[in-house]
């Protein structure tokens, strides 16, 4: 008996649905149009988040080779994973100088003009950066932070909870005094000099420190303001030490010819943190590929601007180094290339 009403129901409906059909024609049936009307505001969305075109500020700390590549290699991560300048992406590019001021108002100008997203290369401008679009929930995607628990970017665990994140250049402290060794024997002192105003090199000389006696080393360091203190310091410290090794410090780096000139005057040699270092005069370095940094930083910006939820992306780390020697620095010194860095990358 149910099944017997329930067909007869079953067969009243769809011919009362028929009858609407031919009563409204085909354009205003609510029970054919509504699912029609749905499938096309989910396509114009779809279409236009395809046509958006996302700007993005990038705040540069200070102007020298490694801070460009990092530049240069974030550029590449997001052309590699479908964001390219000219068809969806808009870059601002702007440069501190070193500047922490001038930092803090390229932040505030770009959270004002709405950009889409902030790449913020180097611990100050990652900072500021942040502090700025915070309240506005800006994306901050930064590249080149040291130590992101200690500049307040992050948690102890990596998860912020934050609208940034991004990848972490810590250098290899070990492996750099492992090669240091190599070159130097009869070392035994070794000199930093670093920027009193970064976090992150407080961070890396804590890490040289923990492990420099493991290898015979004791650190000497010289803490400076500017890039102006630089001559004076580097001058100080080369009569103390058998050598310098750098950081990764923007406001040194910055100053690397002057460095390099006191100690050349010394006749103690500098060893750097990453390639473009060595190619401009550091000894060697067993350090950071900073385009292959930027890249993957670029890659996790493209996650956040196709829909990926930044607070709950940790920050991550470089694992792969490469060893770099300048054989004209070698040759300058009268140094013997260990046999450990027979394969490793030369420059001139």
């Amino acid at each position: 008996m149910f099944h017997k009403n329930f067909s007869k129901m079953i067969a009243l409906a769809l011919a009362a649905m028929t009858m609407t059909g031919t009563l409204v024609g085909c354009g205003s049936a609510a029970a054919g149009i509504e699912p029609a009307k749905q499938d096309t505001t989910q396509s114009t969305a779809q279409q236009d988040t395809a046509d958006k075109v996302y700007k993005i500020g990038i705040s540069q700390f200070a102007n020298h080779p490694s801070l460009d590549n990092c530049r240069e290699g974030f550029i590449e991560g997001l052309k590699e994973n479908g964001y390219e300048e000219g068809k969806n992406i808009e870059f601002v590019y702007q440069n501190s100088q070193a500047d922490t001021s001038m930092s803090q108002q390229i932040a505030t100008q770009f959270v004002s003009s709405k950009v889409d997203m902030i790449a913020a290369i180097a611990t100050p401008a990652a900072q500021f950066a942040y502090a700025a679009a915070e309240k506005a929930h800006t994306p901050v995607v930064y590249v080149a932070v040291s130590d992101p628990v200690g500049a307040g970017l992050t948690g102890e665990d990596g998860k912020s909870g934050k609208t940034i994140t991004g990848v972490s250049d810590l250098i290899p402290a070990e492996k750099q005094l492992q090669m240091i060794r190599a070159f130097l024997p009869n070392a035994k002192k070794i000199g930093i000099l670093f920027s009193t105003g970064e976090v992150n090199s407080e961070a890396q000389i804590k890490l040289y420190k923990a492990a420099a006696p493991q290898y015979g080393f004791s650190i000497e360091t010289s803490g400076i303001a500017t890039t102006a203190d630089v001559a004076l310091a580097a001058q100080s410290l080369a009569a103390k030490v058998d050598c310098f090794v750098n950081l990764t410090d923007n406001t040194v780096v910055s100053a690397l010819a002057t460095e390099l000139d006191k100690a050349n005057a010394a006749g103690i040699p500098v060893f750097g943190s990453e390639v473009e270092q060595v190619k401009n005069g550091c000894l060697a370095s067993e350090g950071i590929d900073y385009v292959a940094l930027g890249k993957q930083a670029g890659a996790m910006a493209a996650k956040v601007l196709g829909g990926q939820d930044i607070t709950k992306m940790p920050f991550e780390t470089v694992t792969e180094f490469s060893a770099d020697v300048n054989t004209t620095a070698l040759a300058k010194l009268g140094l013997t290339l260990p046999d450990a860095y027979k394969d490793a990358n030369k420059h001139e």
